[in-house]
């Protein structure tokens, strides 16, 4: 194993110190016990607060900040952060107003991000993100995996929480961009988990995982190489199938890297997605290409749809400011 890293078990942890000094004017880091939240809170608004195991990064603490999280828990590597980080940023950003918990679809997460909602004193909700549709249900989850729609969630709803949206708004506004979300990726390579120091998966050269989650989970099938023409043909199929759009339907793009893969390649693949949507009778209105939802250095990349009407594309658009993004 290649790795920057002193020992494996303190990498997060000294990764967050780095991530504090660089972006110390949006964001606070604190450390015991661990979590991000905007370095000026608004005490008027609904809290969006997320989280979920490091190494997917940005998502989540680089998309705390200005229209997106007011606070977010990062655990270990592939691995829930505790229901005392969670209970923890929600004192710390939480108001009048409410908060609202943004949960990816992963048993741990699910129990834990639970387990903190009912020692809550304010008032909550939480959305669940399930856009894979590679897997309907799978042994480490309580049904389809939350991937990389999770940031076209967290963007909308943190638009609309800024803008002063109530709790039960946001909360509806957020299961109804999941509904119309799905993600579906594709993996070369495996990653290498720090602490486990090997593989997660082995995998031929001339191999491709498709269906891959996040954390290296394995997909539907492994097949051949297929040239990328093929490849984004694979996947929208299974992303259109699920969200049946009508004709005409505007949509948004996101072509997710899973961190090994050059924009070059990102770049090529939305490319051939746009065309492909607008061979189905689709307009793509908007865009999103880059390392976003990542499983640490795993070649390979995932694309996500979302069917837009004139209330997503104005959220979509609204200012954003976070370490991540900024529009």
């Amino acid at each position: 194993m290649k790795k920057f890293s002193n020992l494996p078990s303190d990498l997060v942890y000294e990764s967050m110190l780095g991530f504090a000094a660089v972006h110390e004017q949006l964001v606070s880091v604190h450390m015991d016990p661990l979590y991000v939240t905007r370095k000026t809170p608004n005490p008027s608004k609904v809290a969006l607060i997320s989280g979920g195991g490091s190494g997917h990064e940005p998502l989540h603490t680089g998309f705390v900040g200005v229209g997106m999280l007011d606070a977010a828990c990062p655990g270990q590597v592939f691995t829930s952060p505790t229901p005392n980080q969670m209970l923890a940023a929600a004192k710390a950003v939480g108001s009048e107003a409410g908060v609202l918990f943004i949960v990816k679809n992963y048993a741990g997460d699910v129990m834990n991000f639970q387990m903190a909602m009912d020692m809550m004193d304010v008032e909550f909700a939480s959305i669940l993100v399930n856009d894979d549709v590679s897997f309907e249900a799978a042994a480490h989850t309580a049904g389809r995996r939350g991937v990389a729609g999770t940031l076209v969630v967290e963007k909308m709803v943190g638009a609309a929480a800024e803008r002063g949206s109530d709790l039960s708004s946001c909360k509806h506004l957020g299961d109804r961009v999941n509904a119309c979300t799905a993600s579906m990726g594709v993996a070369f390579t495996s990653c290498t988990v720090p602490e486990a120091g090997v593989p997660t998966f082995e995998i031929g050269p001339a191999e491709m995982e498709v269906g891959v989650g996040i954390h290296g989970e394995p997909g539907r099938r492994r097949t051949a190489v297929q040239p990328a023409a093929a490849i984004v043909k694979d996947l929208l199929q299974a992303i259109l199938k699920d969200l049946n759009p009508k004709p005409g339907s505007e949509v948004l793009l996101h072509v997710n890297g899973f961190g090994g893969t050059p924009l070059m390649e990102l770049y090529l693949l939305h490319h051939l997605a746009g065309e492909y949507l607008r061979e189905q009778g689709l307009v793509p209105v908007r865009s999103l290409v880059g390392n976003y939802t990542t499983s640490l250095e795993m070649a390979g990349a995932s694309l996500t749809v979302t069917l837009l009407d004139d209330e997503l594309k104005s959220l979509w658009d609204a200012p954003v400011i976070t370490p991540a993004l900024r529009w």
